[in-house]
């Protein structure tokens, strides 16, 4: 429990301390969007590596040079517990906004955050708005911006299992031609969901899979974006799995066939 407490202790003095940071910021912003971008980056990375410090996980990266350094692109990963985001975007390369829900924006400083890494927020009752969402995403992957979405919609709370990979999600790299890099996550609710409202020190392996261009899939993989991409991202996870965490095909719940 005192973990939890030092995390949020310090998720809220970091928040009220980082208050005359976003003024310089916005006015950095002002004369020179690049390097608002990057200090924002750094400061952002910084307090994400505290928050996972103070947990104690450790963290295994495969795959990462599968990660184009020159361009923007648009990460795909499953999506079991708050921290994916943290324990993935210390690791991003360049700008990156992530798409959340947009309750989000309801938590003051944050949200200026959240703004400052150009992430977007989703209503998913909305389909008008959630199409808004899209073309934003659209517009700062174009921008050099690249984008990181959970296309679960949710954070699934089921261990070994997948929630359905919602097509629209893929949008973003279709019509900007980014490159779709897949992420699997393994244990990442160890550190926090499977024992609310405790933190515990936990091992998480991160692996990016090869680069997809979706205008060189077949006609079929096109049709079917999210169900290919989960196939992809399933198998690199059940891999993961039984390497990393001595599961066996028997234990691991209600696969699916990949």
């Amino acid at each position: 429990m005192l973990k939890t407490i030092f995390v949020v202790s310090f998720v809220i003095i970091f928040l009220i301390v980082t208050l005359p940071l976003l003024i310089i910021e916005w006015i950095i912003g002002r004369f020179n969007m690049s390097a608002k971008n990057r200090s924002s980056l750094s400061i952002v990375k910084w307090a994400f590596r505290v928050c996972l410090w103070i947990t104690g996980v450790t963290i295994t990266v495969l795959g990462e040079e599968n990660v184009p350094l020159d361009t923007a692109v648009l990460y795909v990963g499953n999506h079991r517990s708050y921290f994916d985001i943290l324990m993935t975007y210390i690791r991003v390369p360049r700008p990156t906004g992530y798409i959340a829900k947009k309750e989000m924006q309801r938590f003051p400083l944050l949200r200026n955050w959240m703004y400052n890494l150009h992430c977007l927020f989703l209503d998913r009752k909305d389909i008008k708005q959630g199409l808004k969402t899209i073309l934003s995403g659209i517009e700062k992957v174009k921008s050099g911006i690249s984008i990181c979405i959970f296309p679960e919609g949710t954070r699934n709370k089921v261990n070994h299992t997948f929630l359905p990979f919602h097509d629209g999600s893929f949008k973003i790299a279709e019509k900007s031609g980014c490159p779709v890099i897949p992420i699997s996550i393994n244990n990442s609710a160890a550190i926090f969901e499977d024992h609310l409202p405790k933190m515990k020190k936990a091992h998480v392996v991160i692996e990016y899979g090869t680069p997809i261009i979706i205008s060189e899939l077949e006609r079929e993989e096109k049709k079917r974006i999210g169900e290919h991409v989960q196939k992809i991202i399933a198998e690199i996870y059940y891999r993961n799995a039984r390497q990393y965490f001595s599961y066996s095909e028997t234990n691991l719940e209600n696969p699916p066939s990949v």
